[in-house]
């Protein structure tokens, strides 16, 4: 089902860029000198990540955002950067590759959510994209600032629960009829147990 999307947003940073200084990211990943490029399954799109369970997740994520909201195209998808620059330190996790950003020029950091953010059906599928990942992900649009392209893996390295949510989505993968591109976020039932996961 594909949801039209704004236009682009107009964000005012109202604190100047920082430089990270440290060896990890912000969500305790070790910062990377390069990382893995992968391809969006159903798009041309590709993206680099930290390889493993973390590109297995962000990857889904980035899936159902194609099959259920909008395709996604060259240029709408932001991951590892070895730039070190960040207005927020959040941001910082593009740097470990545990971090993607999704159409970053139509939700950057600082934009007015209620005029110029996610419409309510795209709010839809990421609280069920969220409650699919069981506290493993945060979103950008419950940081502050608010920067609701923004999509980062919320545990540390080592943590059962990302092994877990990872070995769920290549199961669904590989069974015909689960995953994404079968899954209805305005199903009464997900919209259920998106609402008491929130």
């Amino acid at each position: 089902m594909a949801v039209a999307t704004v236009g682009p947003a107009q964000a005012a940073p109202t604190a100047n860029k920082r430089t990270w200084t440290k060896r990890e990211s912000e969500n305790g990943w070790p910062v990377l000198d390069h990382a893995k490029k992968f391809r969006v399954e159903g798009t041309s799109v590709d993206v680099s990540l930290l390889e493993g369970d973390v590109a297995t997740v962000l990857l889904y994520i980035a899936r159902r955002f194609t099959y259920e909201v909008d395709m996604l195209r060259p240029g709408d998808l932001q991951g590892h950067t070895t730039e070190r620059k960040f207005y927020s330190a959040f941001e910082s996790n593009y740097l470990s590759g545990t971090a993607i950003a999704i159409r970053p020029v139509h939700y950057p950091l600082g934009a007015d959510v209620k005029n110029t953010g996610m419409s309510e059906a795209e709010r839809i599928v990421v609280t069920d994209i969220l409650a699919d990942c069981e506290g493993v992900i945060e979103w950008g649009g419950q940081l502050q600032p608010v920067k609701q392209s923004h999509f980062q893996i919320a545990v540390g390295p080592g943590d059962s629960r990302l092994k877990n949510l990872a070995n769920r989505i290549q199961g669904r993968n590989e069974t015909p009829g689960k995953g994404a591109g079968a899954i209805d976020a305005f199903a009464p039932a997900r919209r259920r147990r998106a609402a008491r996961f929130r």
